[in-house]
């Protein structure tokens, strides 16, 4: 019999070429092995497909095509179905891991296998894989279990979370209904306040990974329609809200909604960042000193945005 994976990572394709063999590659580099690898492809030929088939003399690999599953929302809860492992991590086909983050990963578990997530920071990088800055989380880095009310509350503020960082539980992703797909840019966000309401999460403070920033991202795609962007956001503060502690319900949505602002006048600048520098500061002019303090921390504003800027100035996007 085939010996069950201890992690199982879900990669989510569509006419992934372009960076693939860099993500598959990054796996392979592994010195800790026994996971296997779910690749999703929906591309309309098989370019990809064969790409990925590529390493199975390198990866336990499990390839699907199905081109039905026309997002990464459906591909994701798809490879949740059919992995075999009870921890589960997602990479996109433009992400990366970092040399020890397998290792690292079943450390973790080992010490702490009932967690619904592991996180860890990722390295901001531009297309040619040049690293711009680190994404961390405003959370503390002792890989202990964070407390529900402070992973909450700041949650609540900004999705802080790159998506090849967590390690997720199997059955809890499940048992909360894994990604809503109707969430086409906020679904992780929803997902990892769901999870946060059932779970306990832990952060470590090794960087593991690379989130790939370019012109064809789900932030980038958002530009072209600031309304449903917008929208998107509002949907994930108001179905998580109440799970607020009563006391602070007020201040995280005022912070919530500053954020909201402040991401949505980003995305419309698209390029013009003097024009979204005023709309920044006034999103936040409401809100009362300490909460701005609070709300710089817990949205890593100034984190997101240089490295955008980075790429921008060279060309990155």
């Amino acid at each position: 019999m085939q010996q069950v994976p201890w992690l199982s990572v879900i990669l989510p394709m569509h006419q992934g070429e372009r960076w693939l063999a860099a993500t598959l590659d990054s796996l392979v580099a592994q010195s800790d092995t026994g996971f296997e690898c779910l690749v999703i492809d929906s591309s309309p030929d098989d370019a990809t497909f064969r790409l990925a088939q590529s390493y199975a003399d390198r990866l336990t690999l499990r390839t699907f095509r199905r081109p039905d599953l026309d997002n990464w929302r459906s591909k994701t809860n798809f490879g949740f179905q059919q992995a075999r492992a009870e921890h589960v991590c997602m990479l996109h086909q433009d992400d990366s891991w970092l040399p020890g983050r397998s290792a690292a990963v079943r450390a973790w578990i080992a010490d702490a296998p009932n967690l619904a997530a592991h996180l860890h920071p990722s390295f901001f990088v531009d297309r040619g894989g040049r690293r711009l800055g680190v994404w961390r989380c405003p959370l503390p880095d002792n890989g202990l279990p964070i407390s529900q009310d402070l992973l909450i509350t700041r949650l609540l503020v900004q999705n802080f979370v790159s998506v090849p960082s967590p390690t997720l539980r199997r059955d809890l992703f499940l048992a909360v209904g894994g990604i809503d797909e109707s969430l086409w840019y906020t679904g992780d966000w929803d997902l990892y306040l769901k999870l946060a309401r059932i779970g306990s999460f832990a952060y470590h403070p090794q960087i593991l990974s690379c989130f790939r920033i370019h012109g064809d991202s789900l932030t980038m795609s958002g530009r072209q329609n600031l309304h449903e962007f917008e929208d998107q956001m509002l949907l994930v503060l108001r179905a998580h809200i109440d799970s607020a502690p009563v006391g602070l319900r007020e201040t995280v949505l005022r912070k919530a909604n500053a954020s909201i602002r402040v991401n949505s006048s980003l995305a419309a600048a698209a390029g013009n960042m003097t024009n979204a520098l005023f709309q920044v500061v006034g999103a936040i002019a409401g809100l009362r000193p300490w909460e701005v303090y609070e709300y710089l921390r817990d949205s890593r504003l100034a984190e997101r945005v240089i490295p955008r800027l980075r790429a921008d100035l060279a060309g990155g996007h």
